[in-house]
């Protein structure tokens, strides 16, 4: 099947608060929005999978009293092409490669929220020298969105269930499309860890007749790329940890394991954070990990003022990217 445009699907959309335009990056038509100064220093934000650029809305205004920032909708997201068949961490992160050369333009902090998270580490790794600055990943499924992973709980002993619900009921492209059929399958299907681990972590609310907006803009092929393991085809998690090179902040949300089933409830358990921080450093760059175990999945959504001052914080701290002055 070929790619999809935002204009194939024209009628789904609305509007928001900020300007969005299309950047052409080759396969790929990439949709994002701008806010801040061109003299602040760059910021990129990376939704998490089933959410759009705008899940930032709310939190760009904070944000761009320190920085230019750019929140982006990735391949099969929001008004950004849907790639059938082409969906990986490798193929999302050259994406990204291209729109920091082509949109950014100069040195940037990356800073990515679930998936987005785990995105922000490939970039961390194989970014162009220069390109980033440090990366912030904001309570990522580091080893816990793999089928197959190095250390601790896979995707099929975590919140993976959800994808491969989506994936059965709606269907790639939305091919299916049986939100009804998903929505009473919800607590029929899913263990009931899964069930309370989305209820801690807001992910997901009440049943609804029509989809929402979000997921309207959302390719479930995503769901069943991770579900499948074929996202992180190529893209072993320990191997990229082991090539950081930019600095990074784990902000570390609520988790558990489940005493019945042992199942991880929350994005990626306290041995996954210990292990990727072991690799980092291995690799000569910094992990520096905020525990947060009563936080929601989306602290930028949830508490925009705690997540604007953490990653405030932690930027100045970062080297200044400006060359130096000769005497």
């Amino acid at each position: 099947m070929s790619a999809l445009e935002a204009r194939d699907r024209a009628d789904i959309f609305v509007t928001h608060a900020y300007r969005e335009d299309l950047v052409d990056l080759g396969e790929v038509r990439m949709n994002y929005a701008v806010a801040g100064s061109v003299g602040q220093p760059a910021l990129l934000l990376l939704p998490a999978q089933v959410q759009s650029w705008w899940s930032y809305e709310d939190v760009m205004g904070r944000l761009a009293d320190h920085f230019q920032v750019y929140a982006v909708d990735l391949r099969g997201q929001g008004r950004s092409t849907r790639t059938p068949g082409r969906y990986t961490l490798d193929n999302m992160g050259n994406d990204l490669v291209r729109f920091l050369d082509l949109v950014v333009a100069r040195p940037a902090i990356v800073s990515g929220n679930s998936s987005g998270g785990v995105l922000a580490a490939w970039l961390a790794a194989y970014a162009k020298p220069g390109q980033v600055r440090g990366v912030v990943c904001e309570d990522p499924p580091l080893f816990a969105s793999e089928v197959s992973p190095a250390c601790g709980h896979s995707i099929r002993q975590s919140i993976g269930p959800l994808f491969a619900l989506s994936s059965t009921y709606l269907g790639d492209q939305w091919t299916v499309g049986d939100w009804a059929g998903m929505q009473a399958a919800v607590p029929r299907e899913l263990p009931r860890y899964v069930l309370a681990a989305l209820a801690r972590m807001q992910i997901g609310g009440p049943p609804s007749e029509e989809p929402p907006q979000n997921f309207k803009e959302y390719d479930p092929e995503w769901a069943r790329a991770f579900w499948t393991g074929t996202a992180g085809a190529g893209c072993d998690h320990a191997r990229m940890l082991a090539s950081a090179r930019a600095p990074i902040l784990l902000t570390h949300h609520y988790r558990e394991i489940d005493p019945d089933t042992g199942g991880l409830m929350g994005a990626v358990s306290d041995e996954q954070v210990r292990r990727a921080r072991e690799l980092v450093i291995a690799a000569g760059s910094t992990l520096e990990v905020v525990d947060l175990p009563d936080m929601v999945h989306a602290m930028h959504s949830a508490e925009p003022g705690l997540f604007t001052q953490t990653l405030v914080d932690w930027a100045v701290r970062l080297p200044d990217p400006r060359p130096t002055q000769s005497a």
